[in-house]
C-alpha cells in the first residue's frame, strides 16, 4: 500500500506530464496551417490551428472601390472559415493527446 506522500508525488508527477504534453500540443496547434476562403476562392485567409493569422490572398478583381463592401464581407467570411478549419484542427490534436493519456473523448482538461 502507498503512503500518503508517495500518492502526493504520483500525481504532481502525473499533473507535470499533462502540463508538459498540454504546452506540446498548443507549440504543435501553432505550427499546423488551415485556409479559410470565401467568394468562390476570391479571398483566402491562412492561419494557424490557434487561429494566429499568417496571410491574406485577396484577388485583383476586388481592388476596385465598388467593391469594398463586398471585398470587407469575404474577407470576414474567410477569416471565420479558417477559424472554424482551425477549430477543428485544434480539437483532433486535443483527441489525440487525450486518447493518448487514457482520457475519455471529449473530457475537459482544467488548462
Amino acid at each position: 500500500m502507498k503512503s500518503m506522500e508517495e500518492m502526493i508525488q504520483a500525481a504532481q508527477q502525473a499533473a507535470e506530464t499533462i502540463q508538459k504534453q498540454m504546452n506540446e500540443t498548443q507549440a504543435k496547434l501553432d505550427a499546423v496551417e488551415v485556409e479559410g476562403v470565401s467568394g468562390g476562392g476570391l479571398v483566402k485567409i491562412r492561419c494557424t490551428a490557434k487561429g494566429r493569422v499568417i496571410g491574406v490572398a485577396i484577388d485583383e478583381s476586388l481592388m476596385q472601390p465598388s467593391e469594398k463592401a463586398i471585398l470587407e464581407d469575404l474577407v470576414a467570411a474567410a477569416y471565420n472559415d479558417a477559424r472554424t478549419k482551425a477549430d477543428e484542427a485544434a480539437g483532433a490534436e486535443m483527441a489525440k493527446v487525450q486518447q493518448g493519456m487514457g482520457l475519455p473523448p471529449g473530457f475537459k482538461l482544467p488548462f
